[in-house]
């Protein structure tokens, strides 16, 4: 039997039409700082509305920060942070997609912890600090169904200066509560369905050939393959189907419970932190045929493969080359199959620093691939992956 450690210590309020409860909760305070992207969809949308008619329900008072870019920024975080000490808020709520998800962690850290946020970072360049203080509670709606940051004790930071993009992390970081309301998903545009769709599947495909893998996270891992394989391509194509956006809303929550991400995380970190407008589930999905097909080709994974293409509906998969044909069906039917990394200005010539660089930033487990990959490795897939 496996030995495991499960802490989900995060309330999650699940289903269309459950940010209407929110003003029904214990709410950790009485002043908050709501956190939102710089864009303008939650405004758009009525969703920053509804959540201020809740929290003015609960008898909460609010101060608005709407800076955070996607990819969130050593900045966003600090600019954030400095918000809820000017403005002496006790607690963040979190209105958005996974960037932020992820900004409004460091804020409410770094809200109650000295320096900046790269003191803390676990980058080549991060000054690798512990944070000493536990973090502010954070309440967190997402608005998108990728990165499964709102059950989880993980965030994906950038630095432009060094241009790296890292993970942060502390076990202070799981969100005091979260909803998970499919109604705010309805407006994601086909192609960030897709985009964000994929970086879920991608979380529990990941952990499912993980090594280090168990039956507790393969058991969430595999659901949520199931779900997405089933219903991410209609949410792609019909964004009004509340099913299918309600499905995929619940496998990015359930890939999100027992994430074990691989090296296939910090390739796209390498990538995402020379490209910032590089969308994260755009760059995983580029790399991802020559990525999995690597362990396929060498017959490393052979069962998680075929565990993976039997939950996406292949009928008796003899070896892991069925996963990855089913894998690139799923691609091609939420319009991704012609991604380029070209296209985002990725140059042939550039990709061949990205092996070093891949042990400099922290995205997933590099020493949990089914086979260890050497720089060479890194580099041949990158270069299959080119186009």
């Amino acid at each position: 039997m496996y030995n495991f450690n499960f802490y989900m210590p995060t309330k999650v309020l699940f289903g269309p039409g459950k940010l209407g409860e929110l003003h029904k909760e214990n709410l950790p305070g009485k002043r908050a700082l709501i956190v939102t992207s710089n864009g303008t969809s939650v405004k758009k949308n009525g969703s920053l509305k509804r959540v201020e008619e809740e929290l003015n329900k609960a008898g909460i008072d609010y101060v608005l920060f709407d800076q955070v870019r996607p990819n969130p920024t050593t900045t966003n975080v600090m600019d954030g942070a400095r918000a809820v000490r000017e403005n002496k808020c006790e607690f963040v709520v979190a209105l958005g997609g996974g960037s932020v998800m992820d900004c409004s962690k460091c804020i409410a850290l770094m809200a109650v912890n000295e320096g900046d946020i790269w003191d803390y970072s676990f980058s080549v360049n991060g000054g690798k600090k512990n944070f000493p203080n536990p973090s502010m509670p954070l309440v967190a709606i997402t608005t998108s169904a990728g990165t499964g940051s709102e059950v989880d004790m993980f965030s994906v930071i950038s630095n432009d200066e060094t241009e790296e993009k890292t993970g942060v992390f502390d076990e202070t970081m799981f969100p005091y509560l979260s909803i998970v309301d499919s109604d705010l998903m309805m407006s994601v545009p086909p192609k960030f369905t897709a985009y964000q769709g994929m970086d879920a599947f991608y979380h529990a495909a990941e952990s499912v050939i993980n090594t280090t893998e168990h039956p507790m996270g393969e058991m969430f891992a595999l659901k949520a393959i199931e779900l997405l394989a089933k219903y991410l391509p209609v949410a792609y194509k019909d964004g009004n189907n509340k099913e299918a956006r309600a499905y995929v809303a619940l496998a990015n929550s359930l890939a999100g419970y027992y994430m074990l991400c691989t090296s296939q995380h910090t390739m796209e970190h390498v990538m995402g932190g020379y490209h910032k407008d590089l969308p994260h589930g755009a760059g995983l999905i580029m790399i991802s045929h020559a990525y999995f097909d690597f362990f396929a080709e060498r017959k490393a994974a052979e069962e998680p493969m075929k565990k993976m293409a039997r939950a996406m509906g292949v009928e008796n998969p003899e070896s892991g080359k069925d996963f990855i044909k089913a894998l690139d069906k799923l691609i091609a039917d939420v319009g991704c199959a012609d991604l380029k990394m070209s296209n985002f200005g990725i140059t042939r010539e550039e990709i061949k620093k990205y092996p070093q660089r891949v042990h400099e930033v922290l995205g997933g487990n590099n020493d949990a691939d089914p086979v260890r990959l050497s720089d060479e490795d890194y580099l041949a897939i990158f270069e299959a992956a080119y186009k």
